[in-house]
């Protein structure tokens, strides 16, 4: 019976850590909390500040020793008036802006929410979350502690105190939802599960960043222009040059673009979608190599080989045999 109280107690209090202690003012159905069912429309045991939400909850007080360990997350449908002011919070955290508009303040830092959004914080740091009333928050979040915590957020670009965005904006979003599911399954392999998935998200943080609004924003617009007129147009363009002319823009710029907000060069990129498409095109039975290569604009399949090679570390008759 003692476990029993201290489990409802730890899970009240991780509800009202989230929800922001000045906001309560209704009661808590445990039942709903244990349960973790959506919140109704006009709920009468969460803050009215919230409208609907799913949560999961791990355990709320893992071992020290711990290097990085998940306690919860979920989304969370924001009323017009939301507001959270917390001088401190007991866990570190992401937060992510879905849908909405809204202000930050974290810690003396100002920023404006918008979809793509995301921050983080950590124990010592105070949070003034407003939603727009207008366009209120959708917010995913995750909350995690252990000795790597701050360390692991350096390295994925997010320190504690911090915010990005994400490019496109909705790109993460499938991670949290898998991260809400897996949690709420509550098997033997969950804390795991949720452990990787959040190795996966600082993964994808790091692959979809995108600078705020400062000098950098130009360039990056422009970047992504470039970017979707290659995904658009990757059967028929061949080289540099050609992209470069019909994005208004010249070589070395194009290739400056992709050191700055990429991992690879515009023509790196161009050459993994054609051989992205080689490959489904192969695998159709009675596909001829040569044919596949003139359809992607090589004139020579022996040069076509090559690079479907150097990616993909077979040649295309090679992967032919093992489809």
């Amino acid at each position: 019976m003692a476990v029993v109280i201290v489990r409802m107690f730890k899970i009240i209090l991780a509800c009202l850590f989230h929800l922001g202690m000045s906001t309560f003012g209704q009661s808590i159905s445990i039942i709903d909390l244990f349960m973790k069912r959506p919140v109704s429309a006009s709920p009468d045991f969460f803050s009215p500040q919230v409208s609907s939400a799913r949560r999961f909850y791990l355990d709320l007080n893992p071992p020290r020793r711990a290097a990085l360990t998940v306690v919860c997350g979920g989304v969370e449908q924001c009323a017009p008036d939301y507001q959270i002011q917390r001088a401190s919070f007991p866990f570190h955290s992401i937060e992510y802006v879905a849908h909405g508009n809204g202000k930050l303040k974290l810690g003396r830092r100002n920023f404006d929410l918008q979809p793509g959004s995301i921050f983080s914080y950590a124990p010592g740091i105070a949070q003034n979350i407003r939603s727009d009333p207008q366009k209120p928050l959708v917010k995913y979040f995750v909350d995690f502690t252990g000795s790597q915590s701050r360390q692991w957020l350096r390295a994925h670009k997010l320190a504690a105190g911090s915010m990005s965005q994400i490019f496109p904006p909705t790109e993460i979003q499938p991670l949290f939802d898998e991260l809400i599911r897996n949690g709420q399954r509550a098997t033997r392999q969950t804390p795991e599960l949720c452990r990787q998935l959040l190795a996966c998200l600082g993964l994808k943080l790091l692959e979809t960043r995108a600078p705020l609004k400062n000098s950098d924003s130009l360039a990056f617009i422009t970047y992504q222009n470039c970017r979707e007129h290659i995904r658009a147009h990757f059967q028929r363009l061949r080289t540099l040059e050609q992209i470069a002319h019909e994005n208004h823009v010249d070589t070395a710029y194009v290739c400056r673009l992709f050191r700055r907000f990429d991992h690879q060069s515009p023509y790196q990129f161009l050459m993994r979608l054609k051989m992205n498409a080689a490959a489904e095109q192969l695998a159709q039975p009675g596909a001829l190599v040569k044919n596949v290569a003139a359809d992607l604009g090589f004139t020579n399949p022996f040069h076509f080989s090559r690079v479907f090679k150097s990616i993909f570390a077979v040649s295309p008759d090679a992967f032919r045999k093992i489809r």
